[in-house]
């Protein structure tokens, strides 16, 4: 025990971390919904950047590019584990922006399975599980090859990857509801992602929406990573 003052002390500068980790969460929250506001009305067309104007398309998936889902290389034979190719499963959706994943599979491994290499900028989903995985969306920023639960929609010169990552992102609960099966049990597949509608602003419009969206996400990247440093000095 240590004496008064530096009981007081000691008190004094926990109350204060505590006060600043309490700001940091209710902005954080606050941020948060004005994120998704923003996705509500921006990823819509409810409200236009300065600039913008005229009717979006509405187009399909299938209409602007393909995807593809992952395999998984047989776990029973130790060859096709543990090389220099990154493997990635539905559990790492939850990364959101991958930059990199725990598993590598060999040559071997992706020569001998359903798994390919998808390049960078894809756009992921989750095509199974009964938790939150089924829905999830995701974009990877390293070229990779997914298992059999995730669904890569490719980028093209058609449409701004990351557009569509915000898009399919804001309508989660929707993707969970186009699973197969009663009650959704069966998951996604390739022709439900590809059936998708989306509203399709112009090209230069897109890239104005994922800009602002980006910078929301990286303003609260910022505010988590300071919440956890004060979280570390208490």
């Amino acid at each position: 025990v240590p004496p008064l003052p530096e009981q007081r002390a000691i008190a004094a500068a926990l109350s204060d971390v505590d006060g600043l980790l309490g700001g940091l969460g209710r902005l954080i929250t606050k941020k948060r919904d004005l994120k998704q506001a923003a996705m509500q009305q921006l990823l819509t067309g409810q409200k236009r950047l300065p600039g913008f104007h005229g009717e979006w398309a509405v187009k399909r998936i299938g209409e602007f590019t393909d995807c593809s889902a992952g395999g998984t290389p047989s776990t029973r034979i130790g060859a096709y584990w543990g090389g220099s190719i990154r493997w990635m499963s539905s559990g790492e959706l939850n990364l959101k922006r991958v930059y990199e994943v725990e598993c590598r599979i060999t040559e071997a491994g992706l020569n001998n399975s359903s798994a390919q290499m998808i390049p960078k900028k894809c756009v992921l989903v989750g095509l199974a599980g009964q938790g939150k995985t089924r829905g999830t969306v995701a974009m990877n920023y390293v070229e990779l090859c997914t298992n059999q639960s995730i669904a890569a929609v490719f980028p093209s010169a058609a449409f701004v990857p990351e557009y569509l990552y915000y898009n399919l992102d804001s309508r989660y609960d929707e993707l969970r509801e186009l699973s197969t099966g009663a009650g959704g049990r069966s998951g996604l597949n390739l022709t439900i992602i590809k059936a998708i509608s989306v509203p399709f602003p112009s090209l230069p419009e897109q890239t104005a929406i994922a800009e602002v969206l980006t910078d929301m996400d990286a303003e609260l990247a910022a505010l988590e990573q300071r919440r956890e440093i004060g979280r570390a000095h208490v």
